[in-house]
């Protein structure tokens, strides 16, 4: 077998995705540790760079693409079980900060929407891409969910999703480090109401009890934002 019959074979098989995917995740995971995890070499931002430079340059289709890399999707659900675990050993914590914790859900929420949507409005997006940006802050099954019933772009609102996500993962640590917060709990709940999966996976690195306050402010602000996206829509008009 040839070059090019090896990579016509390798672009019709599930293993171009996932091995790409892990493949470049590994060298951004590597790019990150050589730079002392400069926010700029985030790992899941050079690993994007690094899959859309493959598929671009390959002239590999997003379709041919995400037919091996739906199989690491498989691994998010026993991934956001296991956050549950630094969750339970923090049980009495989280119960005192119960009242706080859901008032910052609903301002957060609240921000998040109203904020992506004011920009767009002061940039004259259109219509459709308005509605998109409304679940910005959320994860991206919910996202799509969101976007498809009040009228978006499923694809433009998972673009938005990413970038919001890889966008929080960078500047998180030295927007911390400037207002001089290093409280976990903090550090978790803002991170996972405003970068939600992205950056909760970096706030994992900096700290495992923070890690899992984001997982748990990132599934909780998809349920607010779920239910605050039409309640607005029926308010505004947009």
């Amino acid at each position: 077998m040839n070059v090019a019959s090896a990579l016509e074979w390798l672009r019709g098989s599930p293993l171009l995705g996932l091995a790409l995917t892990l493949a470049a995740y590994r060298l951004a995971l590597w790019l990150n540790r050589r730079a002392h995890g400069h926010p700029l070499t985030n790992s899941v931002l050079i690993g994007s760079v690094l899959v859309i430079a493959v598929l671009l340059g390959c002239g590999i289709k997003p379709e041919e693409y995400l037919k091996g890399a739906q199989l690491i999707q498989l691994l998010l659900g026993p991934a956001t079980v296991g956050l549950a675990i630094p969750l339970y050993h923090n049980l009495a914590r989280l119960k005192r900060a119960a009242l706080p914790l859901t008032l910052t859900l609903l301002a957060g929420g609240l921000t998040g929407i109203l904020s992506a949507v004011g920009l767009g409005m002061a940039f004259g997006l259109p219509h459709e891409v308005l509605l998109s940006l409304m679940p910005r802050a959320v994860t991206t099954p919910i996202a799509i969910g969101i976007a498809e019933n009040i009228g978006g772009i499923p694809a433009l609102a998972v673009t938005f999703v990413i970038v919001s996500g890889i966008f929080g993962a960078v500047v998180v640590k030295p927007l911390f480090t400037r207002l001089r917060l290093d409280d976990d709990l903090v550090l978790g709940v803002a991170t996972g109401i405003s970068a939600h999966g992205i950056g909760t996976a970096r706030v994992f690195l900096l700290s495992e009890t923070a890690g899992a306050f984001a997982g748990l402010a990132m599934g909780l602000n998809g349920l607010v934002t779920a239910v605050l996206v039409p309640v607005l829509l029926s308010l505004i008009h947009l």
